[in-house]
């Protein structure tokens, strides 16, 4: 999997020229001129898409997912998040671009597309087969990743923090979950446009105050990072060390968990925008990634690595070592950084961050796994699917975490590989439309005559 997501996204970098990454002022230039309707045909705008597709990625890989890259893989694993989300905003662009190309209009007039129909559209019904299996994966990945590590992460979180039980915590996030999904996608973007702004922000200024209280200890800390990523991490405080492959292995799973670049997942919410031009949404697309990785898990991960907390060690003394040194994991790692570099706030910005994080990647994804069900059943699963997906928010709040994230990972390479080999039999698609936009843009921009 690792070879076949890092490998799909440098061949489709190298093919686009480096275009994703040379190109993303024009791309936020892009979103921000996107934010009102126009009469082109779709269902939201791409602004709101693009705030739907944040949603369902800035959720607990940031807060919970960087925190585990690192105590598993040592803080090298952030570098190979960052390499994961360079190659992964060509793979998401590809992805918006062939959603857009090859989406349908479904009997209630709703816009539909994503792998399964650019699979069938786009590679021809012999290609079905693939469309039918990306589609399965998705409809039962989204319970893992979208739905039950979210309210998971949530209750554990609340239940340390204020000690409430874990059921009561699901059956509110369960009932909240209800009211907007059942208003469709048009309620879902709604939210997001303003939800989703507003916890990122907050979350990333939280982080950038710490940053800024530790700065002399940043360029330490990012030498750190690249150094590890290439060199065994020794041993330390709580922190059992980790070759140089852990830092490969778990950085690129939790990359590809929280951006969700190559999964495909993405392209079903970029379908629905009010767009005629697949190049223009694939460039808004692409910001998802720079956006969850270059900016919110990095956030993340140098407050991790920069702030220091009491460790106890094996004499019974205590000594201040960075965090990522603690011993601690997921959340609970994030939750004592913050909560030692901003004592009294610190840990209020995660618990906030976590629960606003994850409850937005739950709306969002019930509408990827609602589409996806709607493409092997048909309108009348829709209703059905809502409903077993708001139980399921419950469901989630009360099982073991470890076995969520392992059933998690494993219906995430499951849903990648077919979309994976979509997007590279796709590919001469994707060139071709990016070539004949930027010609027409040259065409518009030259002068007469």
């Amino acid at each position: 999997m690792l070879v076949l997501i890092l490998g799909t996204g440098l061949f489709l970098t190298a093919m686009l020229r480096f275009m994703p990454v040379r190109r993303i002022g024009t791309a936020f230039r892009l979103l921000f001129r996107g934010r009102h309707a126009g009469a082109e045909p779709g269902d939201i705008t791409p602004f709101q898409t693009l705030m739907t597709a944040l949603a369902a990625t800035i959720g607990t890989g940031n807060i919970a997912g960087v925190a585990t890259a690192i105590a598993l893989g040592g803080p090298g694993a952030v570098f190979w998040m960052w390499m994961t989300a360079l190659v992964g905003m060509a793979t998401k662009y590809a992805e918006a671009v062939l959603a857009v190309r090859f989406r349908e209009v479904d009997s209630e007039g709703r816009h539909v597309g994503g792998p399964m129909y650019y699979i069938r559209n786009g590679l021809g019904e012999k290609w079905a087969w693939l469309a039918v299996l990306f589609a399965v994966f998705a409809a039962l990945a989204g319970f893992g990743i979208g739905n039950m590590v979210q309210s998971n992460s949530v209750t554990a979180a609340v239940t340390s923090e204020f000690g409430v039980p874990n059921w009561s915590v699901g059956a509110v996030l369960a009932g909240l979950v209800f009211l907007v999904i059942i208003g469709g996608v048009k309620r879902i973007g709604g939210v997001a446009e303003y939800l989703v702004p507003f916890m990122a922000v907050t979350y990333v200024l939280g982080g950038l105050a710490l940053v800024a209280w530790n700065y002399q200890d940043i360029p330490e800390g990012l030498a750190f990072i690249v150094k590890s990523a290439f060199s065994p991490t020794a041993a330390t405080g709580g922190f059992a060390g980790a070759a140089v492959w852990a830092g490969i292995r778990f950085g690129v799973a939790r990359g590809v968990f929280s951006n969700e670049a190559g999964l495909g997942s993405a392209a079903i919410a970029h379908a629905a925008a009010k767009t005629n031009d697949p190049v223009r949404q694939g460039m808004i697309a692409m910001l998802g990634t720079f956006i969850d990785t270059i900016v919110v898990c990095t956030i993340t991960a140098l407050v991790i690595v920069t702030v220091h907390v009491p460790v106890e060690t094996a004499d019974g003394s205590t000594q201040m070592l960075a965090a990522w040194a603690s011993g601690k994991t997921g959340a609970e790692l994030t939750a004592l950084a913050f909560g030692s570099g901003l004592p009294g706030i610190g840990n209020w910005i995660v618990t906030a961050g976590l629960v606003l994080f994850a409850f937005t990647t739950m709306l969002s994804w019930s509408y990827y796994g609602e589409r996806s069900a709607e493409f092997l059943f048909g309108v009348k699963i829709i209703l059905p699917y809502r409903l077993l997906w708001v139980v399921f928010v419950f469901v989630g709040s009360v099982l073991e975490l470890k076995l969520v994230w392992t059933i998690t990972d494993i219906l995430n390479a499951l849903m990648a590989i077919p979309n994976l080999i979509a997007l590279l039999l796709l590919s001469g698609t994707v060139i071709a439309l990016t070539r004949q936009s930027a010609a027409a843009r040259e065409g518009r921009l030259a002068p007469e005559g």
